[in-house]
């Protein structure tokens, strides 16, 4: 192993960050929109309903792939990506065929299993730990309680049930290890609009520590992470990228960040404070809420955000659609459409209202969503970008041209810095633009 001293990355470097262990340090002046560095997938794995628009091997999104000859369910771009993918596909292919439509496992089983096979593939150090290797993952086994130590018992299960013909198990103690190490250090790849493309493994990125003030974004160009600045960086400055979404106040933000990766943020932000009133933004009456008004009314909103989630595995649309107007009406009589818990409800019924093409009720939704967002989200946010790309893209499906070039250059405008100009994404919104 190289020391903190010798790892190094085209002008940055791997070292102990004082308070969070390791980290990523600058070692001389990144400019806003400049690439930091690109890290290929150590591991990747396509989500199934993707299966068929994308390629497999490379994650490209294209017409006319050609499928796999045997299990017909996975796709490629060429003989090219198919041979370069086989190692892989090979693990899955006879079973897909052999458990038909009883082949299941869930995406994290999967992509475990495609790193137990690249270790054994590929055991040497690979491109994508320039300075941070795999077995170097962190996997807090000591804070694991009962319910997520029972969780990896049963993906430990489904990868010995799916995957036993192709595979060359460590001990039960060490796949535990492993399966801690991918749910603390995994990725999940979006495209454009921040739909779920898959689950990959980046070890180099996985080096950066969090803040919710970020100082880059990690994109996506296939299989490939692209890391850039969103703020000038110094050299000394550590490397900041955040792990989750940033809309919700610092109470929330830290929750999920002790319950997904057990630390809690010191941030500028998390110390001060200084935007959860304008997120928590509550009605202007005659007649205020109460302070304990209030407090039921977060409770409510939260309770009704994870009902929410769980919900859309079972119920329809126009169920889910419902949940989401009762809650808003709710809410309404204490918050103001700008308070987070508001807007999480709203992105949710536009969800729906796109999933069943009902173009007019997603536009009144998205109209309310982006002022906040724009005001809540950090510079250059992709959740802020692909709000704009949806607005443009249901203006445009509306015959609202103007309105729809206008919201199109918009998304433009933070994609250029935060995914590179030259981006695939960019080229195709681009083209939308010409051809209406």
């Amino acid at each position: 192993m190289r020391s903190e001293a010798e790892a190094q990355l085209g002008g940055l470097e791997r070292f102990a960050s004082p308070g969070k262990g390791r980290g990523l340090r600058a070692r001389r002046r990144f400019a806003v929109g400049e690439l930091l560095f690109s890290c290929p997938a150590y591991a990747a794995v396509l989500t199934v309903s993707e299966r068929g628009s994308h390629c497999d091997a490379c994650f490209a999104r294209k017409e006319g792939l050609s499928k796999c000859g045997r299990c017909k369910q996975a796709f490629y771009c060429n003989v090219e990506c198919q041979k370069e993918d086989w190692p892989m596909h090979k693990l899955e292919c006879a079973s897909m065929c052999a458990f038909g439509q009883n082949w299941h496992p869930s995406e994290t089983v999967r992509l475990t299993a495609r790193i137990l096979a690249k270790q054994q593939i590929h055991p040497e150090r690979t491109q994508s730990e320039k300075l941070f290797a795999v077995k170097e993952f962190e996997s807090h086994l000591d804070k694991l309680d009962n319910e997520k130590r029972e969780l990896i018992q049963n993906d430990i299960a489904a990868l010995h049930h799916f995957y036993s013909k192709h595979l060359d198990y460590p001990d039960n103690a060490a796949l535990v290890v492993l399966f801690a190490q991918v749910n603390c250090n995994g990725f999940t790849i979006e495209d454009e609009e921040l739909s779920h493309l898959g689950s990959a493994i980046f070890p180099d990125v996985a080096l950066m520590n969090h803040s919710c003030c970020p100082n880059v974004i990690v994109t996506y160009k296939g299989t490939l992470a692209e890391v850039r600045a969103v703020r000038e960086i110094e050299p000394g400055e550590e490397i900041f990228s955040s792990y989750i979404d940033l809309l919700y106040p610092t109470e929330d933000r830290n929750d999920r960040l002790r319950d997904s990766y057990f630390f809690s943020c010191d941030c500028r932000e998390c110390v001060t404070k200084e935007k959860d009133k304008e997120k928590l933004e509550i009605c202007k009456l005659n007649d205020p809420p109460s302070a304990e008004t209030v407090k039921d009314m977060i409770k409510y909103a939260r309770n009704v955000i994870e009902e929410f989630r769980r919900a859309k595995h079972y119920k329809s649309p126009s169920e889910l659609l419902e949940i989401c107007e009762l809650s808003l009406d709710k809410m309404g009589a204490v918050f103001e459409d700008s308070n987070v818990y508001m807007l999480h409800m709203m992105y949710q019924a536009m969800g729906v209202c796109l999933y069943v093409q009902d173009w007019e009720g997603a536009l009144r939704y998205g109209q309310k969503i982006i002022r906040p967002y724009s005001k809540h989200y950090p510079s250059y946010s992709l959740n802020v970008a692909s709000m704009w790309l949806k607005l443009g893209r249901l203006y445009m499906a509306l015959k609202n041209r103007t309105a729809g070039v206008k919201a199109l250059k918009r998304a433009i405008a933070i994609m250029e810095v935060a995914h590179g100009k030259d981006h695939p994404y960019i080229s195709e919104i681009k083209k939308e633009l010409e051809d209406h």
